[in-house]
Order: C-alpha cells, then structure tokens, then sequence
C-alpha cells in the first residue's frame, strides 16, 4: 500500500507544472496581432453618401473614384480653357485622405508640355477638389484611418 501512496505523491509533485499557466508579455500579443494585419488595405474604403449604401467593397471603391473623378471633370469642363496647341495628358493626382475625411493633394504630376498651355492647371485641379461632396474616411479594424491613393485625370483639348 505504501508504494502506491508514494506513486501517488510522486505523480502529484511532478504534474503540478501541468497547472501553471504561462505568463503572457502584453507587448508581445501586440507584436503578433500587428504581424498578422495586412496594412495596405482597408476594411472599407473611403466613400461619399451618395455610395453609402453599397456593400460590396470592390463596388464601393469604384463608386467613390467615379464621383471623384466626376465631380473633377465636371468642374474643369465648366472653365473656359484657351490653348495654342493640342493638349493629351494625364495628369496624376497622389491624394491623402485622413481620418476626418479631409482631401489633401500630395502630389500633381504632369508634363511641363501641360503647364506651358494650361498655366493654371494646379490651381484649376486643386480648385475642383473643394467643390467634392463631404467624404467619409476609410475604415480599418473599427478605426477611421487616413488612407492614399492615385487619381488619373485625362485632359485632351484639341
């Protein structure tokens, strides 16, 4: 009987690790959780009322570029733009939106061809942008965030 108790006290004594719980750093789940995020997309892209009620992300997206770019050519459509020579550019607008929803141009790219018929280009483009409906910013993981992305503008005056 007394080797079976002793059995008994051994297996206890040496389980009891099987009980311990591991210790976890906080900043250590935080690193992990952060690894397993892809930053480069959002769980929903920035949008205008107008697109609000699309669900499909891929569908959101092409409906917040199409009224931006609506609303861009609408307005330039609108000045009365004088050249000597045929103009066919495109014009690339790097635009940051952040977590308020406010629209910020970073980057104008265009010919020097471009400015040399159109002088004001830059503020005809910057222009159109503050005529834009109220945007809503993207969304990822609950949180607004300040997203960026490219605008083609085409511009052919012939």
């Amino acid at each position: 009987m007394r080797p079976i108790i002793f059995l008994l006290i051994l297996l206890l004594a040496t389980s009891c690790s099987y009980f311990e719980k591991k210790k976890v750093n906080s900043e250590d789940l935080l690193q992990e959780e952060l690894q397993t995020f892809n930053w480069k997309e959002v769980d929903t892209y920035p949008t205008f009322s107008s697109c609000d009620s699309i669900t499909i992300k891929a569908d959101s997206k092409a409906c917040f570029q199409n009224t931006l770019v609506s609303s861009v050519n609408q307005f330039l459509e609108t000045q009365n733009i004088v050249v000597t020579e045929d103009v066919n550019d495109m014009i690339r607008l790097q635009l940051t939106i952040d977590n308020k929803g406010v629209l910020s141009i970073d980057v104008l790219d265009f010919k020097p061809e471009t400015e040399v018929q159109i002088p004001q280009i830059d503020s005809l483009l910057r222009q159109s942008l503050k005529g834009i409906p109220k945007i809503f910013p993207a969304i990822k993981r609950g949180q607004q965030v300040k997203t960026t992305f490219e605008l083609p503008v085409i511009v052919k005056i012939n």
